[in-house]
């Protein structure tokens, strides 16, 4: 199973204690932790996690700076945890546009985890879903592709981690209704959760409630169920 989820609410976990927006990203880093400890669990065997999007370079310099020593930090801090415990970690974005050392530490932590089997955590960072399609047409323009041989399948594979299987299931945290440019093309079909919880807030009692909810559904794929 394959679980997305927009993590969503850490500025606002802050600032309804008066604290600073990063210190919620902080916390948020520790709800993304138990989540990926417990997934396993709920046989969740692939977990998309969005972790800065190509939208976010519009906050503050000060936000911004501080989000990606954060990432880079944790992923540091993290790595010999996940080469323990069987995680396999992916990056999805243009890497790119990060800065150095960031892009150098999350090279490390995919290639170090490579060989893991328990859960794969996609990173999206630096990530959007339009720029996603974007650089997959440039891709695939790049293999002079005859459009009148391009398929939903040959593009799938064009696309930034084409192993993986699309969601089943994307949660949204902290109320919000939208999808906010997150794996648009995988997510044509994807069950959706949401939840008024507060990513920091986010523990197994909603996890668990997400599932049931989508365990509970009759996923048709614009088919009919045949009692």
């Amino acid at each position: 199973m394959h679980v997305a989820i927009i993590m969503d609410g850490n500025g606002r976990w802050a600032e309804r204690q008066g604290l600073p927006r990063l210190v919620g990203h902080a916390n948020g880093h520790k709800a993304a932790r138990r989540v990926i400890q417990m997934a396993p669990d709920y046989n969740v065997q692939y977990l998309s996690l969005y972790t800065f999007s190509t939208e976010n370079w519009r906050r503050s310099k000060e936000e911004v700076d501080g989000l990606m020593r954060l990432i880079e930090e944790t992923a540091i801090e993290e790595l010999p945890v996940m080469k323990r415990n069987g995680v396999r970690i992916l990056v999805s974005g243009r890497m790119g546009d990060l800065p150095e050392s960031l892009q150098s530490t999350l090279t490390r932590a995919q290639q170090e985890t490579a060989d893991n089997a328990k859960i794969t955590v996609n990173l999206a960072i630096n990530y959007g879903g339009r720029a996603e399609i974007i650089d997959a047409i440039k891709k695939l323009a790049q293999q002079n592709i005859d459009p009148n041989d391009l398929t939903e399948e040959r593009f799938a594979q064009a696309l930034y981690q084409p192993s993986l299987p699309d969601p089943d299931l994307l949660i949204r945290t902290a109320g919000e209704m939208r999808f906010s440019n997150f794996l648009i093309w995988q997510t044509a079909y994807t069950e959706v959760h949401i939840t008024e919880t507060l990513w920091p807030d986010f523990d197994a009692t909603d996890l668990q409630a997400a599932l049931e909810d989508y365990r509970s559904r009759s996923r048709k794929f614009g088919g009919i169920i045949v009692e």
